[in-house]
């Protein structure tokens, strides 16, 4: 089949596994509420955490990173170019971002960006596990460890496999784009810090 088409025929099916709102449908399965209108109303892996707890934000992440993974690494198995592995890479999430399964009202798209990242190799997503983490660990934001993470994975990319520094520039410039808004709000001190969901104390009834 002509590469063209191949690529064409991966980015639809890019789009549309990224349309598939991991937060969303974890959310409805544990019986937890709609991530999109509680807590910071952005349906990603951080928001679920604040709201469902560690296991359906770990269930998110992990559904979120494959939905990157996936159509990136099958795209390599395809013997695609560099190029053409970017834009498969973006559009599964750009479908994050804006799902076509949920009223177009989506995610940041970090999970998904690094998962697409990962099959480039383990060192790689080491290197951006460790950044995201420590940076979380020193700041307390979520989106400044994302943000930090992805500045840094094309330096990553470069120093471990330099074949692969375009796809990973433009998901981390997609990255970068996407949290405008978080950027806005660190600057007036208005950024959430990332929290466990904290258990609700039920009123005692004897008391009136």
């Amino acid at each position: 089949m002509n590469t063209v088409i191949v690529t064409i025929l991966m980015i639809i099916a890019a789009y549309l596994a990224g349309s598939i709102s991991s937060a969303v449908l974890v959310c409805k399965i544990r019986g937890l509420p709609d991530p999109r209108t509680s807590g910071s109303g952005n349906p990603g892996a951080t928001n679920v955490l604040r709201i469902g707890g560690v296991s359906s934000a770990g269930l998110v992440l992990f559904f979120d990173m494959l939905k990157g993974a996936l159509p990136s690494y099958l795209g390599y198995k395809m013997g695609l170019d560099a190029a053409s592995l970017g834009f498969i890479a973006v559009c599964a999430c750009l479908g994050h971002i804006f799902p076509l399964f949920f009223g177009f009202k989506g995610g940041k798209g970090v999970a998904t960006a690094f998962g697409a990242m990962a099959p480039i190799g383990g060192d790689l997503a080491l290197c951006l596990i460790l950044t995201w983490v420590v940076v979380v660990l020193i700041t307390r934001y979520s989106s400044v460890a994302a943000m930090a993470a992805a500045t840094l994975a094309p330096f990553y990319t470069w120093w471990l496999d330099d074949r692969f520094i375009l796809p990973v520039a433009m998901l981390s410039t997609l990255i970068l784009i996407r949290h405008k808004d978080n950027i806005g709000r660190l600057r007036i001190g208005e950024e959430t810090k990332v929290s466990r969901k904290k258990s609700i104390k039920k009123p005692n009834s004897t008391k009136r």
